[in-house]
């Protein structure tokens, strides 16, 4: 099975500890589900400079599908990072080549011929979603991280089959009815995260509550995304929504133990 990743990409930079990685939304989930064994494809750009080169190299080693990933000239995205007492802390973010990203009309026809399309808030694909939805039988994910009042919600769930949200008030009644309004719109599937309380779906019938498993944390970078990995990689081998949620939450117990946003 082939999964593209259409999105963001970058590099996480803690100046003070003098540390560095490719990361990004979309590369983040795509690693995660190549290491659990499915072929990825990475649709973005990323720039000319050093960082640029890193992005490239790496993605290569782990087997990622990099033919529409576009070398454009300039300077890859940057977030400078932090991090204390195992919890990243974002600063300042320099977009660099994604400020203009584009996608081609061979883009388009690419991502359609995958069985599943990831995107993500910050990957300027909204605009697209529909167009290749229109040329695939695929299976349609998006990340809308924290934001929960974004437009681009609005924008995209009705071309969005499982949708993934971050929340981290519990359960409660507000996030029951924002899970069953995404579903009532379109979704088949809306999915928070809950931090340290698990995970909620709901499938337009009932609810699904998951716990965590316990772990040393190191850092929580891409515990969201290793999450949404696992639990995709449930979906598209037809497990149960509570044996997704296990597959999810013990993929993100392995990453937040180790330094960068997959394991090693």
């Amino acid at each position: 099975m082939r999964a593209a990743m259409i999105g963001d990409n970058c590099i996480d930079y803690y100046e003070r500890l003098g540390r560095w990685y490719p990361t990004g939304n979309v590369v983040d989930t795509g690693v995660n589900m190549k290491k659990l064994g499915m072929n990825v494809s990475l649709i973005s750009t990323t720039g000319t400079d050093e960082h640029g080169k890193l992005v490239v190299r790496t993605l290569n080693e782990l087997g990622l599908d990099l033919s529409h990933l576009t070398i454009k000239e300039g300077k890859t995205a940057v977030t400078y990072m932090d991090l204390v007492d195992g919890e990243r802390i974002h600063g300042e973010y320099m977009e660099g080549v994604l400020e203009n990203m584009e996608f081609s009309e061979e883009d388009i026809r690419f991502a359609a011929k995958h069985e599943l399309i990831h995107s993500a808030l910050w990957g300027k694909a909204e605009n697209i979603l529909g167009e290749i939805r229109k040329k695939s039988q695929g299976i349609f994910s998006f990340d809308y991280a924290d934001r929960m009042e974004d437009p681009i919600i609005r924008i995209t769930e009705p071309y969005v089959d499982y949708g993934f949200f971050s929340y981290h008030s519990g359960r409660d009644p507000f996030i029951e009815g924002f899970l069953r309004e995404r579903v009532s719109n379109g979704m088949k599937q809306a999915i928070a995260t809950l931090g340290e309380k698990g995970s909620l779906v709901y499938d337009g019938k009932e609810f699904y509550e998951y716990g965590v498993f316990p772990c040393e944390v190191v850092n929580t970078i891409g515990a969201g995304d290793s999450f949404i990995a696992g639990y995709l990689y449930g979906v598209l081998n037809g497990m149960s929504i509570e044996k997704c949620q296990e597959t999810g939450t013990r993929l993100a117990s392995e990453v937040i133990g180790v330094f960068g946003p997959w394991t090693e």
